[in-house]
């Protein structure tokens, strides 16, 4: 069932003390914490920040055991099952006796700023009580950290073992180590470079246009009416042709048409049917649309668009040159997003001697979340032994 535009996502505020927390920890459900006002790096403010987020495991007695994992762009704070039917998007990783073993690690997750999955974003209630919409200000990956740091001091948590995420999530971590290296013993970042490159940027930009020029966008401002399905659909067909590789689409469809659609049994191209990897791309948007909030989609994708660790740090290299934070840096072999080179280069920035890790993968960048067994083994015996 589609969301719909004229409901708020959630914004519930999380009463229960770190104690009640603790006596009755529930696994992988959805809690929330309100931080407080948010002055923001390019200028404006959110008055109230509120951040949903899910917990797994116990936290040690000296909170030493604490492990931040990140979502990417249009994930949620639900990276394992935990105590509900519901599957995470990292299950394979994240769980009793896993790379990240959640007997042993007291795992948090949070979902963005910006986002739609209980976080404050644009579709949550500004002080007028009206869903911010347009209004929303301009967030860095830089503003998410310094709201989830505040969050960490709400847990009890002043130095996280580790801080882990892939893609958008692996920028949102390398944010962490350069913001708050004493917060950080370890850094896992995978599948992303130190900045977004102009062609990312230019990609991103054809997604936000995609929802921008939608009629029912209105700025913005649609959540008294429809939500614009059809143009966040388009953007997330744009977007998820780039996370998977050349290879991998032409091994699954190649020039396949869809049954009982072919493309030249059609008399009018208003009529003709579609190929396998048209339908499969059709089949992508409406997952998304059913789940997510474009205004959510278009502040999170500026906010990857503004990706650069280096920025106002002196550079990459300045800006971690003494970092006491422990890296591990991973690549997926056949990602044509963020490539393979794009982490070497990033390993090269880094202090002391990193190793990028290859993910062997057909997929391409979603590599990181599909072989998530290879990807737990490689962390499991380096920054997790």
């Amino acid at each position: 069932m589609t969301i719909a535009a004229s409901r708020p996502l959630s914004t519930a505020r999380d009463t229960t003390t770190r104690e009640e927390r603790d006596a009755g920890a529930r696994h992988g459900v959805q809690r929330t914490a309100v931080v407080g006002p948010l002055e923001l790096e390019a200028g404006g403010k959110l008055p109230d920040v509120t951040l949903a987020y899910e917990t797994w495991g116990t936290l040690a007695p000296d909170a030493g055991n604490a492990v931040l994992i990140q979502h990417a762009l249009t994930g949620s704070a639900h990276v394992a099952q935990g105590d509900t039917d519901e599957e995470g998007w990292w299950d394979g990783l994240v769980g009793p006796g896993r790379a990240i073993d959640t007997d042993r690690f007291f795992v948090v997750a949070v979902n963005i700023i910006g986002g739609c999955n209980g976080s404050t974003g644009p579709s949550s209630p500004a002080p007028d009580g009206k869903p911010w919409g347009s209004r929303f200000p301009f967030i860095t990956l830089r503003d998410a950290a310094v709201a989830e740091a505040r969050l960490a001091d709400q847990l009890g948590i002043s130095q996280w073992f580790a801080v882990v995420g892939g893609s958008m999530g692996g920028a949102r971590a390398l944010e962490w180590a350069a913001g708050f290296p004493e917060r950080v013993r370890k850094c896992a970042v995978i599948a992303i470079g130190a900045h977004s490159t102009a062609e990312q940027i230019a990609l991103a930009q054809a997604q936000t246009l995609a929802i921008r020029q939608d009629p029912a966008f209105r700025d913005g401002d649609y959540y008294d009416g429809p939500a614009p399905e059809a143009g966040l659909a388009l953007a997330r067909r744009i977007a998820h042709i780039s996370y998977r590789s050349e290879a991998e689409l032409e091994a699954r469809f190649s020039r396949k048409p869809q049954e009982g659609e072919s493309p030249l049994n059609a008399s009018a191209l208003a009529e003709r049917g579609r190929y396998q990897v048209e339908s499969y791309l059709d089949h992508q948007g409406t997952k998304l649309v059913r789940r997510f909030d474009a205004n959510s989609y278009i502040a999170l994708t500026e906010a990857l668009m503004s990706h650069d660790v280096g920025r106002g740090r002196g550079g990459v290299e300045a800006a971690l040159a003494d970092s006491p934070v422990e890296f591990f840096v991973a690549a997926v072999e056949s990602d044509r997003l963020y490539l393979p080179r794009q982490s070497e280069a990033l390993a090269a920035a880094l202090p002391g001697d990193v190793t990028v890790h290859r993910i062997a993968s057909e997929i391409g960048h979603d590599g990181f979340l599909t072989e998530a067994d290879q990807l737990g083994a490689l962390l499991g015996r380096t920054l997790f032994a």
